[in-house]
């Protein structure tokens, strides 16, 4: 497995633990790397993530909810909601990620962690704001 793929995971824990328990994203960060000892290469990329999310949730989730018709983000499954902010924390701010990597990330770690459904709707969500936002520029428009 990828060390990107690695911090993803370790990231959406990370997220989970905070969604969850109410925790600071320091304690929860320890805490992951406390129970599940992951290797030193990704915990870099996976706090990134992690800070990133909490810095822009306001944002993140606006655009989640927009996408999201029939979806609240707060009644969206703790492991779907954080994914999708994973992924477009990335789409959003992360210039060196390209949009279509990032929702294939997303899509795996709904295949993953998530649902029987989680795969299909992550995709769902993020297609839409992929294909509806002009923050990608001209790349929305291609495929």
């Amino acid at each position: 497995m990828g060390t990107r793929r690695q911090a993803r995971e370790m990231a959406l824990q990370v997220l989970y633990q905070m969604d969850l328990n109410c925790m600071a994203p320091d304690r929860a960060f320890e805490l992951v790397c406390a129970c599940l000892e992951p290797p030193q290469e990704p915990r870099a990329f996976a706090k990134l993530l992690v800070d990133g999310v909490k810095a822009h949730q306001p944002d993140i989730d606006r655009h989640l909810a927009a996408a999201s018709e029939h979806w609240r983000v707060d009644r969206m499954s703790p492991v779907d909601r954080n994914i999708l902010r994973i992924a477009l924390y990335e789409m959003l701010y992360q210039d060196d990620i390209p949009p279509r990597v990032s929702i294939n990330e997303a899509i795996e770690l709904a295949k993953r962690f998530g649902s029987q459904d989680s795969s299909a709707f992550v995709n769902g969500i993020l297609d839409k704001i992929y294909h509806e936002s002009t923050a990608f520029g001209d790349c929305a428009t291609d495929g």
